[in-house]
């Protein structure tokens, strides 16, 4: 039954209520019309509950604005929605995609992810391709989808709405890899599921990478909101060294917006429950509202935090990855590099969950720590272990 307005309520009460579901829940096809967003096609979601968000159809089936009750969960940049028409993937040395960067979820790969990179084109058997050079955080994201259906979809008393489509990242003599999505959420519930499959549909071998980056803005961030997460080692941070320290702020506890701050980011080893997940969450305890996110750890082995305090860009970054943070030749030295086949697929599967009031929050911490308690240090010296990936 969904819970809606302080009552659980079946289909028929619903029905019995309002002359349509869209009265107070519903998936709705837009399209942006200015600015440097004209033109994407949208999906927007209200769920009852207070949660809506958009589905970027054109920007591979992402998410870029998200609310609840009022409350702005998703970080959005000065780059607004850009549409993938006017990106350059090739420009800036490779660092055109952040001409593109914003949303809750922007979605990294499918045969690359993290900084530039150039490797050896052989396993495309065509000649004049000497290597494949790849931008930051590879092609995925700028794509345009294709709308396999969405809507709202019953099953007894229980309300489903949900989108699908296909992503296709591919070129002649090179990678044919599509990426099918699914996002599901139930009526009068706050809580987001997004089901991934990657699919070499190629008969070229080819190398797959794959990461959400996930940015959370103000007001959940803001300063003391605290970054909870079952941490058992911190193998890598991007401002180790002799000036670990220099900004004053480490991976735990939130400040407020910094002038001239420079963007940290940290790998953290993730311990798992009995079922294989693992829950990272961002929580804010003077407004009661925190956002998790919950993982496979077979699926996303590895996990980053970026925080990006400068004023005006204003985030924090929960980043579920296949692979370490140092990269792909890192990951083809460790032979960890996930290789495809044709009609080779990799699934994923991964819950954002909106946690409203201080006993959510209490809950919520209580389930993380019962997994792994986290190192009170909020700068944990680096320690360059890097677990084995062994990808099934």
């Amino acid at each position: 039954m969904a819970h809606l307005f302080g009552k659980k309520l079946s289909r028929l009460e619903i029905e019995e209520r309002s002359g349509s579901l869209a009265q107070f829940a519903g998936v709705r096809l837009m399209t942006l019309e200015d600015g440097v967003e004209r033109g994407i096609r949208t999906l927007e979601f209200r769920t009852g509950s207070g949660l809506k968000f958009n589905v970027l159809i054109d920007r591979s089936f992402d998410i870029a604005d998200c609310e609840y009750k009022g409350n702005s969960i998703g970080w959005q940049s000065p780059t607004g929605f850009r549409n993938p028409a006017l990106h350059e993937y090739e420009g800036e040395g490779g660092l055109s995609w952040l001409r593109s960067f914003s949303g809750l979820l922007i979605t990294c790969g499918l045969d690359h992810t993290l900084f530039m990179n150039e490797e050896n084109a052989d396993h495309f058997n065509y000649s004049p391709r000497k290597t494949v050079s790849s931008s930051l955080h590879g092609r995925i994201g700028t794509i345009p989808g294709k709308l396999i259906g969405y809507g709202e979809s019953w099953s007894g008393d229980e309300c489903t709405l949900y989108c699908e489509g296909v992503v296709v990242q591919a070129t002649v003599f090179g990678e044919d890899l599509h990426l099918v999505r699914r996002i599901e959420v139930n009526v009068g519930t706050s809580e987001i599921h997004i089901k991934d499959r990657v699919i070499n549909h190629g008969f070229n071998r080819t190398p797959h990478m794959f990461c959400y980056h996930v940015n959370i803005g103000y007001p959940i961030l803001d300063e003391a909101s605290e970054y909870i997460a079952p941490i058992v080692d911190t193998p890598w941070a991007a401002h180790a060294g002799a000036d670990y320290k220099k900004q004053g702020i480490g991976y735990n506890q939130m400040p407020a917006p910094q002038k001239q701050f420079h963007e940290q980011v940290w790998q953290h080893e993730m311990a798992a429950d009995v079922e294989g997940k693992t829950q990272s969450a961002l929580v804010n305890n003077r407004i009661g509202l925190g956002f998790s996110i919950e993982t496979n750890k077979s699926e996303f082995p590895a996990q980053f935090e970026w925080q990006n305090f400068q004023s005006g860009l204003y985030a924090l970054g929960i980043e579920p990855s296949t692979h370490h943070v140092l990269g792909k030749e890192f990951a083809r030295e460790r032979n960890e590099l996930i290789w495809l086949e044709h009609n080779d697929e990799r699934n994923y599967h991964t819950i954002f969950r909106i946690h409203e009031g201080s006993d959510e929050i209490a809950s919520l911490r209580t389930r993380i720590q019962a997994i792994a308690i986290q190192s009170s240090d909020p700068y944990p010296q680096p320690s360059g272990n890097y677990m084995e990936l062994k990808h099934e």
